[in-house]
């Protein structure tokens, strides 16, 4: 009796004995990375402490590592190499964090939809796939997921309120199936020292006849692109241009669209977040406001409707006559670091992800206080737009797990997920990676210190602008299906093998066809029911999408001054 008491106690010390060690771990993270905080340190460290107890349980089941997943930016390289380190020193769990490519992400997240075997335990997914995971169902919801077998391995701090980004997570079904880990949105980028000359915006009022400033349509973004481009041509001596993009026969070049380029012209219908009964890649959905019935406007659709096609042949032309020589030949990432080379005026079609790059001491966008010389503010629309439509893109990379991953392994993944996004350490990795997304750090008196140093972002993101740009919608039923038909197919009109009437034709047309095989193999929800083919002008209209073709597609140019449109967004407007 006595022996058993001594191996009994000797097991509780080697227990508390490993508490103890995690517990130093934690502290010395807590102390010297995870400053600051929207959290006090002690507050930090009872909220580590309940992920070293729900860790323990796990691994008395015998998980000792797991595997996850998420694309290659700035946030995610931070987790991967700081954060996945802090979680094994502190849970005892190793993560294996890949970081690979978006275009990866989302064909193997596409393979293990069509295998039934999720080849990662967890995945940071886009929420522009929630129409493609909630139809499936291989998906975990997680609202159910917290309140039964992941109860004991929700935190109780995790505190989804704060989150800014779940209504783009919640399907049709008012579900939460992903939860938000790092947001970026699409906005406009512009060289504000430029713009601030006074020889310029003389020169630019005579030959426009508006002032230079920020671009409220892309009629005034075209006459900035030319202006710069063929009459400024040298600022210091280097060239310079007024347009910045990317043209490469690459995944990447869908994500250049598919990320509301055709809602930014107009094409889409009224109706936030995304355009009801047309979304912003022209698919329609029926009465219900589930099932997508058409893409084609044969079909009542919009992909190939007037200012879908005027969308494309504006994104030709200005690379074409503005954008630097090398642009045609670059992908996202290639292309992402140009402006900060300084060389660039404005870019249009600008991910705030790439802030970060753009700060560092010395590039010639910075000034020696460390102070931007660039802004961002909204991004102009295109002459079909109204009042009512989509305001913007926003990406909001997820957390995503497949009902499939063995009960025990999902539990730790899904541990390491609310880590990453925890109130101990998200403050740090939004100071990191600039990629918000809990409303605490958003408001955090570390931001509004250095507000300055971030051209616009912290206004952007403490204004409603923030919810009023929005990722892909519900209408889209298979992501990753529907998504490598745009790059393929906008790519022709880039070489000019296609119009860009041809090239919306075929994208439309083929877009319809795998809805209709989707229709014939069947969804575990709101699988398409495609409208029957019909004369395109029995659709095209002048109250809805899709919508006619404009006489004049390029009216006058409006401009507006920098100074007020952040004041708009201090004082809580979208614009």
């Amino acid at each position: 009796m006595k022996l058993k008491f001594t191996a009994l106690a000797a097991a509780a010390m080697l227990v508390s004995g490993a508490s103890l060690a995690d517990t130093k771990s934690a502290e010395t993270w807590v102390n010297k990375e995870f400053q600051p905080s929207s959290l006090s340190k002690a507050q930090q460290m009872e909220e580590m402490k309940w992920f070293i107890e729900a860790a323990d349980k796990l691994k008395k089941k015998g998980i000792k590592e797991i595997s996850v997943v998420s694309e290659t930016i700035d946030t995610h390289v931070y987790e991967s190499k700081t954060l996945a380190k802090a979680f094994e020193e502190i849970t005892g769990i190793k993560v294996k964090h890949d970081i690979i490519q978006e275009g990866d992400v989302v064909e193997k997240l596409q393979t293990s939809m069509q295998s039934g075997k999720s080849i990662y335990d967890g995945w940071v997914s886009d929420s522009d796939l929630i129409g493609t995971h909630y139809r499936y169902g291989a998906i975990e919801p997680l609202s159910d997921y917290m309140k039964a077998a992941g109860k004991d391995y929700t935190n109780p701090g995790l505190d989804l309120k704060d989150f800014i980004g779940t209504s783009f997570t919640t399907a049709p079904d008012g579900k939460l199936y992903q939860l938000p880990d790092q947001q970026f949105a699409n906005v406009y980028w512009f060289r504000a020292d430029w713009f601030a000359r006074k020889d310029l915006q003389t020169k630019f009022k005579a030959k426009y006849g508006y002032d230079l400033g920020v671009p409220q349509n892309w009629s005034a973004y075209e006459d900035i692109a030319a202006f710069f481009t063929n009459d400024v041509k040298e600022i210091d001596g280097k060239k310079v241009f007024g347009h910045m993009d990317y043209g490469k026969k690459d995944p990447s070049l869908g994500w250049r669209f598919t990320d509301a380029w055709l809602s930014m012209a107009g094409a889409a219908d009224k109706g936030i977040p995304n355009g009801l009964p047309v979304d912003e890649w022209g698919i329609r959905v029926a009465a219900d406001k589930c099932t997508p019935v058409g893409a084609s406007v044969s079909r009542g659709g919009a992909t190939n409707s007037p200012a879908a096609v005027y969308a494309l042949t504006k994104y030709v032309d200005w690379m074409k006559k503005f954008a630097p020589p090398q642009a045609n030949g670059m992908n996202f990432s290639e292309s992402g670091p140009v402006p900060a080379q300084g060389e660039i005026a404005q870019q249009i079609f600008w991910y705030t992800a790439f802030t970060a790059g753009m700060m560092k001491p010395g590039l010639p966008v910075m000034n020696k206080d460390g102070t931007p010389k660039w802004r961002m503010a909204p991004s102009p629309h295109g002459p079909y737009w109204k009042e009512g439509m989509q305001n913007g893109y926003q990406d909001v990379g997820s957390w995503t797990f497949f009902k499939s991953t063995p009960d025990d392994r999902k539990a730790a993944a899904w541990l390491y997920a609310q880590f990453v996004t925890s109130k101990t350490v998200s403050l740090k990795k939004s100071i990191v990676g600039l990629t918000f997304i809990r409303e605490s750090d958003i408001k955090h008196d570390y931001f509004t210190k250095h507000a300055n140093e971030y051209g616009g972002l912290i206004e952007f993101y403490r204004s409603p602008a923030r919810v009023a740009w929005t990722p892909t919608g519900t209408n889209v039923p298979d992501y990753p299906k529907l998504a490598q038909l745009w790059w393929k197919n906008v790519a022709q009109a880039v070489t000019g093998e296609k119009t860009p009437q041809l090239a919306m034709d075929n994208l439309a047309e083929e877009m319809d066809q795998v809805m209709s095989r989707l229709e014939r193999a069947g969804m575990k929800a709101c699988a398409p029911k495609l409208n029957p083919k019909g004369d395109p002008n029995k659709y095209l209209s002048d109250t809805a999408a899709p919508w006619k073709k404009l006489a004049n597609e390029k009216p006058k140019g409006e401009t507006i001054a920098y100074d007020k449109l952040l004041q708009a967004w201090k004082e809580g407007r979208v614009k």
